[in-house]
């Protein structure tokens, strides 16, 4: 069976919107919000996740936040609340990565959107951390690579950089961002499953069937580990990605 590169959309395959989901009222502070999503990737086995999500207004309590995850903000604001009452805010335009089992709370007003990734791992569920330091942070779009960064050469022999921005405590999750000149890859499977956000320039990909899908600055997309991908730039990329590696 061939996998394809999944492009994420603003409001679900085809505008199709997304599906409400069971909210239970004990996990809230105050009034329980309307909650929607639409699952573009899933795999049990990993406890992982990728698509997109809204919600009204909510305030959960401070506690272990539920695995490792990369959000890109469609639409929307919001805190990390710690035990002290120390919020580091998010707002649309920007990601973020939260930690597995650090003790925060989101605190919103008003609608959110947003495109995720998530590693609810089953065996690490009952992670918890006693600091809520690390445990948020929001990467800011413009972060630009040096040449202070790794360097590699692919295959085309073009210059690629890479600066790694988290790593799970299990190894399992990865954040980073990443670029590279113009370059036209040989076809080869996807190591890991990866949820990538293009920041600047233009990628083709192309399948092993032939198809093929443009991104450009502000498109997110998700490969699946395996999928045979061909790449094509014509001139530079960078992009943030999230990547998780398939079940042995």
């Amino acid at each position: 069976m061939t996998s394809h590169v999944i492009r994420f959309e603003t409001n679900g395959p085809d505008n199709a919107g997304l599906k409400s989901l069971p909210v239970d009222p004990a996990h809230y502070i105050g009034p329980a919000p309307e909650q929607n999503a639409h699952l573009y990737f899933e795999d049990e086995a990993l406890g992982l996740t990728a698509g997109i999500w809204d919600t009204t207004g909510m305030q959960e309590p401070v506690g272990p936040y539920p695995g490792d995850e990369f959000i890109f903000l469609i639409e929307g604001e919001f805190a990390m609340a710690d035990a002290n009452g120390k919020a580091i805010p998010a707002k649309a335009g920007q990601s973020a990565i939260f930690r597995n089992g650090a003790p925060m709370g989101w605190v919103q007003e008003g609608y959110l959107r947003k495109f995720f990734l998530l590693l609810n791992d089953p065996a690490e569920v009952d992670r918890a951390h006693d600091s809520a330091e690390g445990g948020f942070i929001v990467v800011d779009p413009d972060m630009a690579l040096t040449d202070h960064d790794p360097i590699t050469h692919s295959d085309s022999g073009a210059k690629q950089r890479e600066r790694v921005l988290f790593s799970g405590d299990t190894g399992k999750f990865t954040v980073g961002l990443w670029d590279t000149e113009a370059m036209v890859s040989e076809p080869f499977p996807f190591p890991e499953h990866e949820f990538a956000q293009v920041l600047e320039g233009e990628v083709t990909i192309t399948h092993d069937d032939g198809t093929s899908q443009t991104f450009t600055a502000g498109d997110v997309f998700f490969i699946p580990a395996g999928t045979i991908t061909k790449w094509e730039v014509p001139r530079y990329l960078r992009k943030f990605y999230a990547s998780v590696p398939p079940a042995e």
